[in-house]
């Protein structure tokens, strides 16, 4: 019989320690069919390393709250942070069979091929972003197994569990999807069976195999750019922009308004009924108005089913994490309205213009962004995406009002007067943003922004119309 290599584990230990200095996040996954080892296997693991950062997340059977929320809701929630390490007891490829064997979102969920299609990106951008992503499939001798589960059965504490094992996904049935779903996403990151009939010889497996991955990242790491470049033109123009002004007179406005934020309303309702999610996101120039855009989309709203969230730079906790988690955490439940003001578009402005993403950060996100609101909109979101643009000499007329009128000088940073003077650049970085991730799924709408009225009726219009797409298959009118 063999034993567990101690060495193994100290060494195992004494890496993990290393990738939480350098702040490397560390994932390690466990799946298998029942009684095959996992927990027995994971539990080894978690004892040998250091609790003050290591979590342990078990998958269960989506309950109806959870199946409210995106697929990959409740993994994002519990990725680990830079240095941390997160073991996952069962995981996202259980919970995509999960899907497929009870039936789970059909009527929304066209193809669960697509779940595969956001697992390898979930997988490939934390991989990107320097994830340490471990994979493990366990299988055991079935005569073991079988005497495991008889034992579990005859005691009356653990009962439970056998009766969990018989609820649990058909073993013929997993054990399929989980040999494409390993085919699918070996590339990204490589699975390794192990085989737990003799306890010692594959928990020694196991550690080899995460020392191997772990000496490798720490290696890696030390290769990895930090080349801070936004790579700019030099004389940047653009006639993209240079429609800025929809005219609107006050009395057509306040004519409009209250008709239009009527309709929202009752989509709000329609749109809750149907549990279809809704996202706004609001990006744009400085002053463009996007805050008096969003209040007259809420004026009407009923507030226990939408959320704004007013976006500023990162927490030190955020910036501890992959930069959509924060987005990805806070995503709405089916048939809610989620506004967002600002959002992560600023990894491919803000932090493309002053130098806070590297280089290679900056350029991948926009293929990382697409994934992302391709998955929500999987799950049958609207994604609408509002670029609010005004010009130079009408920003500088905001910024002076705003400086002299009180109740506005709030408004008004020394941050705002820095970013004018980049004006090119952020012109520059909008441009490529909006080529680059409009998508048929969301794609962006530009407002004229000098006109403010002109500017909310044209959002208002366009979320009625979209909204009335989907639910209704009614032809857009605007």
């Amino acid at each position: 019989m063999t034993k567990i290599d101690e060495q193994l584990q100290l060494k195992t230990a004494e890496l993990v320690r290393q990738t939480n200095a350098l702040g490397i996040p560390v994932m390690v996954i466990f799946e298998g069919i029942p009684a095959s080892g996992k927990s027995r296997l994971s539990n080894e693991l978690l004892l040998t390393l250091d609790a003050k950062y290591t979590n342990f997340y078990a998958t269960k059977r989506p309950d109806e709250e959870l199946l409210r929320y995106p697929f990959l809701y409740p993994y994002w929630n519990n990725i680990p942070k830079k240095g941390g390490v997160t073991l996952f007891f069962r995981s996202w490829y259980a919970q995509k069979l999960d899907y497929e064997v009870h039936g789970y979102k059909k009527d929304i969920i066209k193809d669960y091929e697509l779940l595969t299609q956001e697992i390898k990106g979930f997988e490939s951008m934390l991989s990107d972003d320097g994830y340490v992503i471990i994979k493990f499939y366990l299988s055991v001798n079935e005569q073991k197994r079988q005497e495991h589960i008889e034992q579990t059965k005859k005691n009356p504490l653990t009962r439970w569990k056998a009766q969990e094992y018989e609820t649990n996904i058909p073993i013929d049935v997993y054990q399929d999807g989980m040999v494409n779903l390993m085919k699918a996403t070996e590339e990204i990151a490589p699975w390794t069976h192990i085989d737990y009939t003799e306890r010692g010889k594959a928990a020694n497996e196991m550690y080899e195999v995460i020392i191997k991955r772990l000496e490798k990242a720490l290696k890696d790491k030390k290769k990895i750019s930090d080349e801070r470049d936004g790579k700019f033109t030099e004389d940047f123009q653009t006639d993209m922009f240079e429609d800025t002004s929809d005219d609107m007179s006050k009395a057509e406005y306040k004519e409009l308004l209250p008709k239009l934020q009527a309709r929202i309303r009752e989509l709000q309702y329609a749109l809750y009924e149907r549990k279809i999610p809704l996202m706004l996101v609001y990006e744009g120039m400085d002053a463009a108005g996007k805050g008096g855009n969003i209040k007259r989309v809420r004026e009407s709203l009923d507030p226990s089913g939408y959320e704004v969230n007013a976006i500023s730079a990162p927490t030190e906790t955020e910036l501890s994490y992959h930069y959509l988690w924060r987005f990805a955490t806070d995503v709405p439940r089916s048939g809610h309205i989620e506004i967002f003001d600002r959002s992560w578009y600023g990894r491919v402005l803000v932090e493309r213009v002053e130098g806070f993403a590297t280089t290679k950060e900056w350029q991948r996100a926009y293929d990382e962004i697409n994934k992302f609101e391709k998955a929500l909109s999987i799950e049958g979101a609207i994604v609408i995406k509002f670029f609010l643009v005004l010009d130079k000499d009408e920003q500088l007329k905001r910024f002076e009002e705003r400086q002299v009128t009180p109740e506005k000088q709030w408004k008004i940073t020394d941050e705002d007067w820095r970013n004018r003077e980049k004006w090119d650049l952020y012109l520059e970085a909008s441009k490529d943003m909006i080529n680059h991730t409009t998508t048929e799924h969301a794609p962006w709408v530009i407002i004229p922004a000098n006109n403010k009225r002109a500017a909310r009726i044209k959002a208002l219009k366009t979320i009625i119309a979209t909204c009335e797409e989907r639910l209704w298959n009614v032809k857009k009118l605007w």
